[in-house]
């Protein structure tokens, strides 16, 4: 798990991640990258930020209740904080597993928890100025479906 402002190669992530384990025969992955446009407006530029310390314990406690639920081999989560450009990098999560339903499924999960129960702030930068962006009643109800109640949006 890590929080950066640097952005991440894609490729490395997932080769250090299935090293040396020749159980691993799946490997699910998502990348969330910066849109130019959100709720209709064009976006400029997006800042993250985050809580030190609680971020990465929210984050860690995810993988942990990931690492319960599902069959899987390992996980990693990469969150980028700072300025971002459209098209950046922002998250990465990566999950090995010796079949790919689990993989998937852990996958997805952890994106659900993370969206929703992590410690990070957006704001957005647009032709009208900065906005934060607020939690989506669609993330609470994405996460619902694990058994988890959600109540951002």
């Amino acid at each position: 798990m890590s929080i950066q402002t640097e952005d991440f190669d894609l490729s490395a992530e997932v080769a250090a991640l299935r090293a040396h384990d020749a159980g691993v025969g799946a490997v699910a992955v998502f990348v969330g990258t910066v849109r130019d446009r959100n709720d209709g407006a064009g976006v400029s530029r997006m800042e993250l930020e985050h809580y030190p310390g609680m971020t990465e314990k929210a984050i860690e406690a995810m993988i942990d209740e990931a690492m319960r639920r599902f069959d899987i081999r390992a996980a990693r989560v990469v969150h980028r904080v700072g300025p971002l450009a459209p098209t950046d990098q922002i998250v990465l999560v990566a999950v090995t597993s010796a079949h790919r339903g689990q993989a998937f499924q852990a996958c997805e999960f952890l994106m659900d928890y993370l969206k929703t129960q992590a410690p990070f702030w957006k704001k957005e930068h647009t032709p009208d100025g900065a906005r934060w962006v607020d939690a989506r009643i669609a993330d609470d109800a994405a996460l619902a479906r694990w058994g988890i109640a959600a109540k951002n949006a």
